[in-house]
């Protein structure tokens, strides 16, 4: 997929990264953000990626948390410490 920019006799082509696997074995996808036929102003958003909402930084939060299995040792049978979390969606 690309976004294709033309305008003023001028065209510009975008390549946009449809899940294609990086070299830390996750995947990276970039979504188009513009609709087709419609015109865009300077400084729009034209896609976005994996690290980015709406063109907003959407990396999360850091938080202390307290980890603590239960009988299966692994993450699938922990307790969740602190409801709030949940809750706030933090």
């Amino acid at each position: 997929d690309k976004i294709i920019l033309s305008g003023n006799r001028d065209t510009l082509s975008i390549p946009l990264v449809i899940y294609q696997r990086s070299n830390k074995n996750t995947c990276m996808h970039q979504k188009p953000q513009v609709q087709r036929g419609k015109c865009i102003k300077k400084g729009q958003i034209l896609a976005d990626g994996a690290a980015t909402v709406g063109g907003e930084l959407a990396l999360g939060k850091n938080v202390l948390v307290a980890y603590m299995p239960w009988e299966g040792y692994n993450s699938e049978d922990a307790v969740l410490i602190s409801e709030r979390l949940v809750y706030e969606d933090i």
